[in-house]
């Protein structure tokens, strides 16, 4: 197969432009996690004293060297901590990702006590919430890193303790179902924290930092009188001499992360391919796209409103360049192509436009073909809406779009969706928005989601106003209307913006689009390796004795 034939210009004006915004946004994304790095670092000294491993550390050292790590979650919490920029801290002081620990790969969850002592909030639930529930979809074996002061009581939400309670509940669909959970105790995990631990499989406890317990000393002594030592009470050795808790009792952090690397690879779990490749097509091994991805950069502009040819974007990312175009002169703003993406076979919807009624039929159509053909979907967003007007309504667009969302929520194979410009509207539903449960879903820092752009949302409440102005017969105050207009603007294109939806877990997280192939191939094999991992399940979980 031919590679497709590029038509962009990396020497032009308008190349140039969009690599300079998405530059921008780029450079923002690094900065803010490199925020998050340097406020968990500061607690460096007390750690040291405690003779304790950062939270970051602890996950480089418990990580296979040379394997990939993809983080999930990146942003989350970020403008909840602070509504200032300048101040938030975002990742809700935990790091979630899948990795490979033992040669087996995970989805490993980490407290970062380096930021408020890893004390959780509302976010942090929802993320390892999230963060459990694609363990169990994709039966990957959960690793929780576990050290908190547990909730933030100054910020106390009643939601927060209902989200906890599902955590541990998950905890316990994790293990009925024959997935591993192991929890390596380095520090404290008090009051409904200390279930963590106790729902977990196995428990590695450290020594003198390593604690749980139900009531520490001071919520003890307020609630009972009982004064207790904090060791006797919840420590680590006790728990593994005495109480039962702790499975493994480590000398340090060092050596709890070497008995969890060794524990992983006694489970006789399934182990990924040498050096974590993913599992190509038979017969198909993976070829590097024809086009640079750094190209990807200068490809899409940041104002929406401005097109691009999408098959530009699927040729840096699929093996080739190559491509088979399904139906392409028919709802042709509505792209639906068959590829390859390090190998494995992937059916592809994005957008040049909106869609109409022939391209919600087209791709409903493509959609049934590819759970036919067993093959993974990914649908690249940037889509402004569905069609809409008079001769629109009457050819049955909202049966058609109709059509095409039965089919994106209800497709049995893995779905992977990537934010890469505008979501609105209709259009977020019908391109497997998050509403839809897509496997994994993530943006480009530049994405923008919404009932609809702040423009639009203005426009449509200044024609109410003109509509009912004339009604009444009286003259409209423009100065008036033009604040308003402007207030609506700045209301809705602030919630929008990327990095403010990924704060609030709309998103697994944001990636560099430069990133964005291997992302996808990653995850593709993700999803590839749950459908043929066989587990052992049970009725209620391990239970410990």
């Amino acid at each position: 197969m031919i590679p497709f034939q590029t038509q962009l210009d990396p020497h032009s004006d308008e190349y140039h432009s969009n690599r300079d915004a998405m530059l921008s946004k780029v450079a923002q994304l690094q900065q803010l996690r490199q925020r998050t790095l340097a406020s968990s670092n500061r607690s460096a000294e007390r750690f040291a004293k405690k003779n304790k491993l950062l939270p970051q550390e602890r996950l480089s050292r418990l990580l296979d060297p040379g394997q990939p790590f993809l983080e999930l979650h990146n942003m989350a919490g970020y403008l909840l901590d602070s509504s200032q920029a300048e101040r938030s801290v975002p990742g809700a002081s935990a790091i979630s990702g899948i990795g490979y620990v033992g040669g087996v790969r995970c989805l490993v969850f980490v407290d970062d006590a380096g930021i408020n002592a890893g004390a959780a909030s509302t976010i942090t639930a929802k993320k390892m919430s999230r963060a459990q529930d694609i363990a169990l979809q994709q039966k990957l074996p959960f690793i929780h890193l576990v050290e908190s002061a547990g909730a933030n009581l100054m910020e106390y939400q009643v939601e927060m303790w209902l989200e906890g309670g599902a955590i541990f509940g998950k905890l316990a669909q994790l293990s009925a179902a024959g997935i591993p959970t192991i929890a390596i105790l380095h520090g404290p995990s008090a009051a409904g924290g200390a279930y963590m631990p106790g729902m977990s499989d196995y428990v590695i406890g450290v020594k003198d930092n390593g604690k749980a317990y139900l009531a520490g000393p001071a919520l003890l002594k307020a609630a009972t009188g009982e004064e207790a030592d904090d060791q006797q009470l919840g420590g680590a050795q006790m728990h593994a001499t005495v109480s039962g808790l702790v499975e493994y009792l480590a000398d340090n952090d060092s050596h709890a992360i070497g008995l969890c690397q060794e524990l992983m690879g006694r489970l006789n779990w399934p182990t990924p391919p040498v050096n974590a490749q993913p599992k190509a097509a038979a017969g198909h091994p993976p070829l590097a796209p024809h086009y640079p991805a750094e190209e990807i950069l200068g490809l899409v502009s940041d104002d929406y409103r401005k097109p691009y040819n999408c098959l530009e974007l699927i040729a840096r990312l699929v093996d080739g360049s190559q491509f088979l175009q399904f139906k392409a002169g028919y709802g042709a703003a509505t792209v639906c192509v068959q590829a390859r993406i390090h190998g494995m076979d992937c059916g592809i919807i994005a957008n040049n436009g909106p869609i109409d009624a022939d391209g919600a039929c087209k791709a409903a159509q493509f959609i049934q073909l590819c759970d036919q053909a067993q093959t993974p979907l990914l649908f690249l967003q940037n889509i402004t809406g569905y069609m809409v007007g008079t001769a629109m309504e009457q050819g049955g667009i909202i049966k058609h779009g109709a059509k095409m969302i039965q089919a994106v929520r209800n497709a049995r194979v893995p779905r992977i969706t990537l934010m890469v410009g505008a979501s609105f509207g209709a259009g977020n539903y019908g391109m497997c928005g998050l509403g839809y449960q897509p496997d994994f879903l993530f943006s480009w820092p530049n994405a923008k989601i919404g009932v609809m752009g702040g423009e639009s949302a203005a426009k449509t409440m200044s024609q109410l106003a003109r509509d009912g102005a004339a009604r009444k017969g009286v003259a409209i105050d423009e100065a008036r209307l033009a604040a308003q207009e402007a207030q609506i603007c700045a209301h809705f294109d602030k919630q929008s913006d990327a990095f403010y939806t990924s704060g609030r877990l709309l998103d697994d997280g944001i990636i560099d689009p430069r990133h964005s192939r291997d992302v996808i191939g990653l995850v593709l094999d993700v999803c590839q390796s749950a459908k043929q991992t066989q587990l052992q399940p049970n009725t209620f979980g391990i239970g410990r004795m």
